[in-house]
Formats: C-alpha cells, structure tokens, sequence
C-alpha cells in the first residue's frame, strides 16, 4: 500500500510539473555521509552500534511547486535486517497565495519541546538504538496530507494521515537495545492499525506569532504511536507472550514561548482522552482520560553558551532533561551534553559529545552515553552506556 502510495505521488507530481508552465526550474542536490561506532563500557565490551550511512536529498523547483525526496543507504555490521535502501522523505507541495498544499512522506513536529514529546505526536519514534541517535534521525516521517494558511503573524494547517505509521521497537535479541517488560517474554508482531478510512488520523494546529509571545492551539484524533501489551503466560514453555496494541485516543492541547532578557520560557499543556493504559500482567487494557504539562527555559548568557531546563509531567510521571552547551575555539569545537532525568523512578540517561568541526564539510565526533536506573524505564538499559565516535562529511 504504501509503494501504491508513493507512485500516485510521483504521478502526481510529475503531472503538477507539467502543468505549472514557464518560470525557473531549480535543482538542488545535497546530503551526508556518517559513519558510527559504539562499543559497551561494561562487559562483555561487545559493539553496541556499528553503521554507516548515505543520505542524499534532491529538491526541484518550478515556479510555485516543489518535488522534495530524500533516502538512506545503510550499512549496518551488526544487524543486517537494518541495512538496505530506505525512502525517507518523499513529497509534493504547491504553493496558492497565502496557501500551501503539500502531500506525500514527510515529518511533521509540533509544539516547543526539546526531545519531549507532549502535543507533538504525529511524527512517531524509531527507537531501534533507543535515544542513542540524534533525535533527529529517530523522527519517522508519515505519508500526510497537509494544508496550511499563512498570513501576517498566523498560521493554520490540517492535516490527514490515511497510512499510521508506529513507534519501531526493536525485538530481535541480537540488538542490545531490544525491549524487554518482564525479562522473560517474547513480543509478538501485530497491532499495527490497518489501513481503512476509519483509521485515518486527522487534526489541526492554529498559531500566533506576536512581537512578545508565540503561542499555538492543537487537536488531533490519533492512535497511541508506542504500544501498550496485553500479556498471555505459557505455562509450558514458563514464558510471557505480549501482543502490542494501539488503540484510538485524541489530544488537545496548547504551546506557547516567550523570550524575555537572554531566556527563552517554554510551554506545552495537552489532554489525551481515552489513552490506553499499560495493563498488568494477563489483565485487560484500561483507558483514562490524561493531562500531560511541560515547561522549560532556555538560557543564553553569552560567551557562546547555551543552558536549557525542562519538567514534563506525562500520567503521573516525572521526565525533566537538562542541556548544557559551549562552543570553543571560533565555533570549532562544541561540547555538550544532554540529560534525561527519570524523576519519578529515579534513573537518568545522560549523553555528552565533542564534536570538531575540521571544515564546514567534515565533523569528527565523540562521545559517551551513561545510564543509570534500578527501576523505571531506563531499566532495561542499565548495562548500555557506551563510548562512541562518529565521522560525518556533507556534501
């Protein structure tokens, strides 16, 4: 369905080029090569990730319309199902006036959180290295259909997604950032929404840009991207089996951000009705009505130093991040590092890298990952910190 997709989208896009006669037509070309490498601190000191990578992105411009495509080919030495050729974005959008239309594959991000996810959740997650990506790699994009108006200091845009894309959980016990709940269970595959008019997810944000504030209303009718599993125990083979579900919910919710003297103040509040529970064990799934608050500030001192604090508070559980930043040696050199706190259960997950820029084409990289939790959910990856270096040209 979604190859179905992807080629009405070329056909439609060709046709829309064919159409939009006279005017300039643009090509732009560009993109990346990385090269990444972790190895676990603790024993067994085994590779923790071992990929390497080629983005390439192509844009044409005619007039008002655009064709944007942009694709991944990926060498991975340790888990060779993630190797291959992988559409990443692939959309056509054309521009009336104050509006613009744009359809295909493509990442939408709402709200004003860093790396939090409270109203922003179209868009779902790849956690097949858990956070150990760059958070943004681990956006997945969605093939939606989206109209937005723009006029002065406001903006308004729906959309409609007809083919849910979820979370990615990786389950193959070769990876060592598999999920585990219990430590002795099996994930079954399945629970994905099929693809049928009934499922589509759909919503709408409105925003403000004002001279003192930015601030943006949001709804959106959606399915819980990371599943909630309903349990069954083999008595047989002493084993859990969970089956993933993702079930129908709708979010409504508010952002704004406020800059005053050298901060920034951030917020986002949202209602998630009729959100799906993890049950426990052999129990059915339950559903409750959610508030879920963030609110953070950005504090820019000078000196090229950047600090920045959240809190979020998700179904009765405390998450907050801390990130400190500092470039060095004319803007050469970076070195930060990125927190989250587990606050309810105590755990923390804290990565720091140097980043070099040798020119304005090629960075090299290092860095540490740390986690640390008796409970909670940086639990299961308690074993997982890592060093590692990464090598990135752009082109």
């Amino acid at each position: 369905m979604k190859t179905v997709f992807l080629l009405l989208l070329l056909m439609l896009s060709a046709t829309a080029f064919a159409q939009d006669g006279g005017g300039d037509f643009k090509v732009k070309v560009k993109g990346f090569a990385d090269s990444y490498h972790a190895v676990r601190c603790n024993e067994p000191n085994d590779w923790m990730s071992s990929r390497s990578r080629l983005r390439g992105e192509v844009s044409l411009e005619k007039n008002h319309s655009e064709l944007f495509f942009s694709a991944n080919a990926v060498y991975n030495s340790l888990i060779s199902d993630y190797s291959g050729f992988k559409i990443r974005e692939l959309y056509v959008s054309q521009t009336l006036g104050n509006f613009e239309l744009r359809a295909g594959r493509q990442i939408i991000t709402w709200g004003v959180a860093d790396a939090l996810r409270i109203t922003d959740l179209v868009s779902p997650m790849d956690y097949s290295e858990f956070l150990a990506q760059d958070y943004d790699d681990i956006r997945i994009p969605e093939n939606v259909l989206r109209v937005k108006f723009t006029k002065n200091s406001f903006a308004f845009e729906m959309l409609a997604v007809p083919i849910i894309e979820t979370f990615e959980l990786p389950t193959d016990r070769k990876n060592p950032w598999a999920i585990s709940v219990t430590g002795n269970d099996s994930i079954l595959s399945g629970g994905k929404p099929d693809f049928k008019f009934k499922n589509m997810e759909f919503g709408g944000r409105l925003s403000w840009f004002l001279s003192g504030v930015d601030f943006s209303v949001c709804a959106l009718r959606t399915f819980n991207k990371m599943p909630v599993y309903t349990s069954m125990f083999d008595i047989e083979n002493q084993k859990i089996f969970l089956s993933p579900n993702h079930k129908r919910m709708t979010m409504a919710g508010i952002d704004f951000s406020v800059p005053w003297w050298k901060f920034v103040i951030r917020g986002e509040f949202a209602e998630y009705f009729d959100e799906a529970q993890q049950p426990e064990l052999q129990r059915e799934i339950e559903y409750k009505n959610t508030a879920n608050a963030l609110l953070g500030v950005d504090f820019y001192p000078g000196g090229d130093w950047n600090l920045s604090l959240q809190y979020a508070h998700q179904n009765e559980n405390g998450t907050a991040t801390v990130r400190i930043s500092k470039d060095l040696f004319r803007n050469t050199f970076n070195v930060s590092t990125f927190a989250y706190i587990d606050v309810t259960d105590g755990g923390i997950y804290d990565r720091t890298s140097f980043d070099y820029a040798v020119n304005d084409m090629l960075h090299v990289m290092i860095g540490f990952d740390y986690f640390n939790a008796d409970k909670g959910m940086f639990k299961m990856y308690d074993n997982n910190s890592e060093i590692w270096a990464k090598v990135k040209m752009s082109f």
